[in-house]
């Protein structure tokens, strides 16, 4: 239980000194564009016995981004839940990559697992790394197939993980 509080409180800080250091221009008003993310696919495909299908919703505010060596970045917030009940909340940071047409979104969202009747990752706290590839299809809209993992990071005593795939609509509201 230490270390869930720990990570907890290394996760708040990092999000609450991202959020201090943007600068006012680059905040902008609430009726700018936000971009939600909505799929379905397959959770823990790599794993005959506990795969199940998922579905889930992103959301991203383009206007709260920070312009770095890796790259613009920006935080997400989203949710999944499986076939077998699992659940999964979670927030973090993405980059984008815009190559033409063409968008790479590689992500890192720490979060909260549920269990449900499904596969059983070995802690509270999962880690989400994730991987985008999107094309553009109308204005203010996106289609595109991602892969995650989701590990624990050893924090618990087993670290089995779930390697998922999904297939993503993205539209700016």
């Amino acid at each position: 239980m230490k270390n869930t509080f720990k990570i907890f409180f290394c996760f708040v800080l990092v999000i609450s000194l991202y959020a201090t250091s943007l600068k006012s221009d680059e905040v902008k008003s609430l009726i700018d564009p936000h971009q939600y993310n909505f799929f379905t696919g397959m959770f823990d495909f790599s794993d005959d016995g506990k795969k199940s299908t998922l579905v889930g919703i992103q959301h991203q505010n383009e206007n709260l981004y920070k312009d770095t060596f890796l790259g613009t970045i920006s935080p997400v917030t989203g949710f999944l839940v499986t076939g077998d009940t699992a659940t999964y909340l979670y927030t973090g940071v993405q980059a984008q990559y815009n190559l033409g047409k063409i968008n790479l979104t590689p992500s890192f969202t720490p979060g909260l697992y549920g269990q449900g009747d499904g596969k059983d990752l070995g802690h509270l706290v999962e880690f989400k790394s994730e991987l985008q590839l999107s094309f553009d299809l109308f204005k203010d809209s996106e289609l595109g197939f991602s892969y995650n993992h989701i590990s624990n990071a050893s924090l618990g005593e087993k670290n089995p993980g779930a390697n998922s795939y999904m297939f993503n609509f993205m539209k700016k509201f």
